[in-house]
């Protein structure tokens, strides 16, 4: 009877423990918001467009460029930092390869290399400043947000003379280059752009690279307790560079994706989208103080947004309310994640 009664208590503690993994997971709280959203405007949609193929490529157009910084945006921020110039690089980055293309004749690839190699650049320099110089990395980084938007709009009058780069659809690889970063492909009778099968395998390298990797055993490290990583033998410099380096080029790759889609790149594009990028992460379970969090909790916390963007218009309400609703998410999300995280502490103890 004893051998009986203890067998089903070992049965239960194994089924509580399984549980308690499952929740104590970062992600956890993004995936059961998403869900909940998801219901939600399918029961709201009066178009019936919303769960069908042309609803899902829509939302997923949305979230896919998100995500694919947000990413990088949530590795750098379990390493402790922040990086506010993420959002304007993309412009950057933009119009830099369109001046490039249209302005000296460059091809497309060759402006994508080069452009990388720039994005690499102020990556690092942001890195190096912020260890260099013991500032925030909120406020290093909002510097390089408002250099880089001023010579956004400056740089671009100097050699267009208006806010705009344009002309690139003329160099001879375009179409090959537009295919590989901004084509479209057809599921059923619904079109998605290329960019989400980026988005996908972004977030797979992200998720291998901080779970699978020494390199990702130094960003949990890096931002949990820089000094004890150090004293651990944790390259916590190398590691924190070079997660602003990659978040940097993230921004960049976005940029370009965007200039060989709409053929051209405004001296604005990307500005504000950094909050996204931050906001995602955090949605998706990425602790603001650093230490904890995934790469596929970013990657939800994007698709919410893709969900909410494409959701309000298909319920006819008022699009104005757009950010007010992603204010609520994320409000709401962080306290999920918070509650969900302390009960499973308390499970597991």
């Amino acid at each position: 009877m004893a051998e009986k009664t203890a067998a089903k208590t070992d049965e239960r503690i194994g089924r509580v423990s399984a549980i308690t993994k499952m929740m104590r997971r970062p992600e956890f709280g993004a995936l059961l918001g998403a869900i909940v959203i998801y219901v939600m405007f399918a029961a709201v949609d009066t178009t019936g467009m919303f769960t069908t193929l042309n609803g899902t490529a829509g939302w997923t157009d949305f979230a896919a460029p998100i995500g694919i910084v947000a990413v990088f945006v949530a590795l750098l921020m379990i390493a402790g930092e922040f990086d506010l110039s993420s959002g304007v690089m993309v412009g950057t980055a933009g119009l830099m390869m369109g001046m490039f293309i249209s302005e000296w004749g460059f091809t497309i690839l060759q402006a994508l290399f080069a452009t990388m190699i720039f994005a690499a650049f102020v990556g690092f320099v942001n890195g190096y400043l912020v260890i260099k110089t013991g500032l925030p990395s909120f406020i290093v980084t909002l510097a390089t947000f408002f250099v880089l938007k001023g010579a956004n709009l400056a740089v671009t009058k100097m050699f267009t003379g208006t806010v705009r780069v344009s002309g690139v659809d003329q160099a001879e690889d375009f179409e090959a280059m537009r295919a590989f970063l901004a084509t479209t492909f057809t599921v059923g009778d619904a079109q998605f752009q290329i960019t989400t099968i980026w988005w996908i395998g972004v977030t797979i390298f992200g998720t291998w690279l901080l779970t699978r990797t020494t390199f990702g055993n130094w960003i949990f490290a890096s931002g949990g307790d820089a000094n004890a990583a150090r004293n651990a033998g944790v390259p916590v410099i190398r590691t924190k560079i070079t997660l602003f380096v990659m978040t940097s080029m993230a921004a960049a790759l976005v940029g370009a994706m965007f200039l060989l889609r709409l053929r051209g790149m405004q001296a604005g594009q990307g500005v504000g989208q950094e909050f996204y990028y931050i906001i995602a992460a955090a949605v998706g379970g990425t602790l603001l103080t650093g230490g904890a969090g995934s790469a596929i909790g970013a990657s939800i916390g994007a698709a919410i947004m893709g969900l909410a963007a494409i959701g309000i218009p298909y319920a006819l309400w008022d699009q104005d309310w757009v950010s007010t609703f992603l204010g609520v998410i994320l409000f709401s999300a962080v306290m999920v994640n918070t509650f969900i995280s302390r009960r499973a502490s308390g499970a597991r103890k």
